[in-house]
């Protein structure tokens, strides 16, 4: 089958029709990745992050004991039900001091329990084991459990609340490592 000088085969039209579709499926599939790519950029931080939580009335809270309290997350969405209630432990040490630690492990996040007749927290999943100011006792942890800052107004216990406590370099900070020998 012959062409004219001026004319389209149907190999080149069908070559044509295949890099559109080919181009209309990469444009599609390559938008989920650039928004997913430039989200920290494009979506700024939800309201919330900074905000300081009330766990209740210090009266609460004991002095020389060691309480669970429960927060809602401030960033939490409607659809998050129960999950977004958030218990953390509160250590009452005496004339207004506390130390507020997320109930998670530092090792990989289970829920610690606090056993008073012991003074340690214990984490069930690889036997981490806390002293009763949150700093390591034993197992895998590297590191002490992580602390939330908090703050007494109107007789009310606050915590920093809308960023979970995770590693980085301020817990890098707190690790205390022998030198090299």
């Amino acid at each position: 089958m012959s062409m004219s000088s001026g004319g389209v085969s149907r190999r080149e039209i069908f070559l044509k029709i295949a890099l559109a579709f080919n181009g209309a499926v990469g444009v599609l599939l390559g938008v989920p990745v650039v928004r997913y790519l430039l989200s920290p950029v494009t979506r700024g931080r939800k309201p919330g992050y900074d905000s300081w939580i009330s766990l209740g009335s210090i009266n609460q809270f004991p002095s020389g004991e060691t309480r669970l309290a429960t927060y809602r997350n401030p960033v939490a969405n409607v659809t998050d039900g129960e999950t977004a209630n958030i218990p953390c432990w509160v250590r009452n040490i005496s004339n207004g001091k506390f130390q507020v630690f997320a109930i998670n492990c530092a090792h990989l996040g289970c829920p610690v329990r606090w056993f008073p007749k012991s003074g340690l927290f214990m984490c069930p999943c690889h036997g981490g084991a806390y002293y009763a100011d949150g700093s390591r006792a034993s197992g895998p942890p590297e590191r002490g459990l992580f602390e939330y800052r908090f703050k007494i107004v109107d007789g009310n216990l606050h915590i920093q609340a809308g960023e979970m406590p995770t590693p980085g370099p301020s817990a890098l900070i707190q690790i205390k490592r022998l030198p090299c020998a």
